[in-house]
């Protein structure tokens, strides 16, 4: 499969579908709705909704039951993307290679604003996520892990550990636990969301679970590489800022051989994880390798 035509295919999907779920510009009140679309569009690769599609159709999915979960799964990413780059935390001035939402509008909006795309998240969901293809109860399951997984058990603790941890001496595990959860605890709930809306049995699930895991923990190490080495054109925002700020990663405890070593050595993992499935399993595959090729 050609992995650069099915991801602009998936993401040519879920920016329709996001243009439907959240209010309109024109809406009142405009400068709140003004905020939150310019955060979300154009937008990023959208990985994590797509994880959640290309798990689901892995497992034998078919239609559009899957979307608004996949939509969700973006409303809450971009809410953290915007909080995390306010001034009181990351202080970011750019994000997606464009002026970050809180330069644009202000940092009051840009609360208001990503508190808004984390309940619109939730609203979709619980509206628009109970369609024929989707068992009821299944679905209530999945939007408690997605709960989990972006609150304070998931993404908002590894947020947390990672701002208590900066210009401070910290062990592996406590950079493990960071990067677990801030980032990993999300695109691993994409992968599991997908698997069990669609039915997957146990032993499909601890497949999905361990190819979400190794890519969720490889996403943020090449992060971190990146910062090292990579270039505004790749991240979106200017290199540098993580060691600036003097934040714990990957390459600043281990260095970088072993940070690169460490990210192969989980894109392999995620892969093998998906020998179980044969053939149906080459979306997700193709999506491991495609992370594992990111480069500066």
């Amino acid at each position: 499969m050609d992995i650069g035509d099915y991801l602009k295919g998936k993401k040519r999907v879920i920016d329709e579908a996001l243009k439907q779920v959240i209010p309109k510009e024109t809406d009142f009140p405009q400068s709140l709705h003004e905020a939150m679309r310019y955060a979300l569009f154009p937008g990023g690769k959208r990985i994590r909704p797509i994880l959640a599609i290309a798990a689901y159709e892995v497992i034998g999915g078919r239609g559009d039951g899957i979307l608004p979960y996949a939509c969700a799964l973006e409303l809450i990413h971009t809410y953290s993307l915007i909080h995390d780059d306010l001034p009181a935390l990351d202080n970011d001035d750019y994000r997606r290679g464009k002026s970050t939402t809180h330069k644009v509008f202000g940092e009051a909006m840009a609360i208001l604003a990503g508190d808004a795309l984390l309940t619109e998240a939730f609203r979709v969901m619980s509206t628009q996520g109970f369609g024929g293809e989707v068992d009821p109860r299944v679905a209530i399951e999945a939007i408690g892990e997605i709960s989990r997984a972006a609150g304070s058990a998931g993404m908002i603790a590894g947020q947390v550990v990672d701002m208590e941890s900066e210009g401070k001496k910290v062990e592996l595990p406590i950079l493990e636990f960071i990067h677990t959860h801030k980032t990993g605890s999300l695109i691993l709930v994409c992968v599991r969301a997908g698997g069990r809306l669609a039915g997957a049995t146990d032993a499909e699930m601890d497949a999905l679970t361990r190819y979400g895991k190794a890519i969720g923990l490889a996403f943020q190490i090449i992060d971190d590489i990146l910062d090292v080495e990579g270039s505004g054109v790749s991240m979106g925002r200017p290199p540098g800022v993580d060691s600036a700020r003097n934040k714990v990663t990957y390459p600043a405890l281990l260095g970088l051989e072993e940070s690169k070593r460490r990210f192969n050595e989980l894109i392999g993992k995620a892969i093998e994880a998906m020998d179980l499935f044969g053939d149906r399993g080459e979306p997700l595959r193709e999506i491991a390798r495609y992370i594992g090729s990111r480069s500066s």
